[in-house]
């Protein structure tokens, strides 16, 4: 494979020669900025084998590199191995950015490419800003890699199907009115809609065009005169059309969105999300639009789950959490038998626990099934070549998740296969206490997710201990499994945290070479009490699964946090245990009982 991957590259140099393009670059997103492309869009992973959801690749005449962050270090170095590509450790001192090293690679008038329907607006501005300085030209017209893809896939074809009302909580009609009244507010007449999940949201419609995320290739244009989707013809079943014309929607075909774009009226005042919109929408508008920048509507509006939402949550987590002791059962049972079970086998186990419940979709995301050091590795995602056996020994976490039509799921447990030594108890209990601090956390409404991180890491922190990923991200509703615009992470994001955003919580830590420890639970955020100080929020823990209580120190936990692991597991056995069979059930009250 790595010769082939040499050989793609040496093809892309060719061609790049051939077009006077001096260095091109590859990012690893689509034309809708997903996080999981559908393999049509997955250039990246082809020109490199690298398998990451994050990492851009840059061909130069005589270099490659592939800048990642810290969560695919290691995946990374395996991957890139024997592929010419050199890794570049995004956050990293010593690590230049991309503009930096184009810098200091390329010469006054030389041009760097790529393909401006892959590349965000934001991304395209940073790179020019940068590369203006030193009289470096940019590109975006050519999709190079695109020529010399041979058996590149088509974009899927498969049929979509409808979110009814009693599941989405809202009509198309009365999306579509919520998104106008935020562009009147922004001074906007119209806006684009190109993110997967903000049109699939919009328009209450699901599909399986996208890995993991039950989205549907197409665009949208909304505004008071007119609201559009674009979309292949074949995808919509003759319910699906009639329900959305019912509903005031224009339907034209998927390839159409640039050419619309184009005839928009010269003084159209256009909102655009510069991080969501790609560099070929932009360049369709006509010159006199005035463009209007911020986060989509759609995006803000989706993050905040109505009551219908909020009940299917639940509903999938009681779901997710049947599964989830079943197969913590069948995995104990295994084990004790002697019987072989490998990373790979235990998240296919998983899976089929999974699509035994009612509603199930898929899974939302690749299972991050990690036996002993292989938990270090942040997204680890076990493959044919790293599959390896659990044995009566040592630390496995397994993070995984599930599409229902009522909700999406983002859990990881973390449990000793054999006697856990004292380090990993001490690792486990701080990073515990930090799920927990989050979980029992109570704030003022108004404030930014970056005000509370600290409460996730300070036990951590005592320890002289970090972890460089983000404690919580948002989760759509049987959408993306990480959802914006709200995060709770170390660095500054604007985006106020509000009553019925659906977050996860997943304080962490990692010993290279040594193992992995993570407890996630996903979070509803509500109202706790209104004070003379204003209103303040707190969070509801959603998810059911038990904690391994083996691997915790109780004389570490405070009398606070003791008292909310012991009721968090009287919660999970007193909902799950009728669903269980009187086996599964006596054996999660055991995994449940008072420490």
């Amino acid at each position: 494979m790595k010769v082939t991957i040499v050989e793609r590259i040496a093809a892309l140099r060719k061609l790049m020669h051939e077009r006077r393009i001096d260095a091109y670059i590859i990012p690893g997103s689509d034309p809708h900025m997903s996080e999981y492309p559908a393999d049509r869009w997955k250039t990246r992973q082809w020109i490199s084998g690298f398998t990451g959801s994050a990492g851009t690749v840059v061909i130069t005449t005589n270099k490659a590199g592939l800048w990642t962050d810290s969560r695919y270090f290691l995946q990374a170095i395996d991957q890139l191995n024997g592929s010419g590509i050199d890794l570049y450790r995004l956050a990293l001192p010593e690590t230049p950015s991309i503009p930096e090293f184009l810098l200091s690679e390329l010469l006054e008038g030389q041009t760097v490419g790529f393909d401006g329907a892959c590349y965000s607006i934001a991304d395209w501005r940073n790179l020019e800003l940068k590369l203006n300085c030193k009289g470096i030209k940019v590109d975006s017209s050519m999709d190079l890699p695109g020529e010399i893809w041979i058996d590149r896939p088509e974009v899927p074809g498969d049929a979509l199907f409808e979110m009814p009302i009693e599941y989405s909580g809202k009509s198309t009609a009365d999306k579509i009115e919520e998104i106008i009244a935020m562009l009147r507010k922004s001074e906007a007449d119209c806006t684009v809609l190109s993110a997967l999940d903000e049109v699939a949201w919009t328009f209450n419609i699901r599909g399986t065009d996208v890995t993991y995320n039950p989205v549907v290739i197409s665009y949208a244009f909304v505004s008071e005169k007119e609201s559009v989707l674009f979309i292949h013809p074949k995808k919509l079943t003759d319910e699906a059309a009639g329900r959305l014309k019912e509903e005031g929607v224009i339907l034209a075909d998927y390839s159409m969105i640039e050419v619309y774009l184009s005839r928009l009226p010269e003084n159209s005042r256009v909102f655009l999300d510069p991080a969501k919109t790609n560099v070929a929408l932009y360049n369709a508008l006509p010159k006199g639009a005035t463009i209007i920048e911020g986060i989509a509507p759609a995006n803000h509006l989706k993050s905040i789950k109505n009551d219908t939402e909020i009940k299917g949550f639940r509903h999938a987590v009681l779901k997710d959490g049947i599964a989830l002791s079943r197969f913590y059962f069948w995995l104990e049972k295994q084990l004790a038998a002697g019987e072989k079970v490998t990373e790979l086998s235990a998240a296919a186990k998983l899976t089929s626990l999974r699509a035994e419940q009612p509603q199930y979709i898929m899974d939302s995301f690749a299972a991050i099934s990690s036996y002993g050091e292989h938990g270090a590795v942040v997204h680890y995602s076990p493959t044919p070549e790293t599959d390896i056996q659990l044995q009566p020994e040592g630390l496995y976490l397994l993070d995984s998740g599930g599409q229902y039509l009522d909700g999406t799921t983002d859990v990881t447990r973390t449990i000793a296969l054999g006697e856990p030594t004292e380090q990993m108890r001490k690792d486990f209990t701080r990073a515990l206490k930090g799920t927990i601090s989050m979980a029992k956390c109570k704030f003022p409404e108004g404030i930014r997710g970056c005000l509370i991180d600290a409460f996730a890491r300070k036990a951590l922190w005592d320890a002289g201990i970090n972890y460089m990923h983000g404690t919580c991200h948002g989760i759509g509703h049987c959408l993306n499994v990480h959802e914006g615009p709200q995060s709770i992470r170390m660095e500054e994001n604007p985006v106020i945290l509000r009553e019925g955003m659906v977050m996860s919580d997943e304080p962490a830590m990692y010993r290279t070479g040594e193992y992995g420890i993570r407890t996630e639970n996903i979070m509803l955020i509500r109202e706790d009490s209104v004070t003379e100080y204003g209103r303040f929020l707190t969070f509801d823990t959603l998810t059911l699964c038990y904690i391994d209580t083996r691997l915790v120190i109780p004389s570490m936990l405070s009398a606070r946090e003791h008292a909310w692991l012991n009721k968090y597991h009287e919660m999970v056995y007193e909902l799950l245990s009728p669903h269980l069979n009187a086996e599964e059930a006596a054996w999660l009250k055991d995994k449940t009982t008072e420490i």
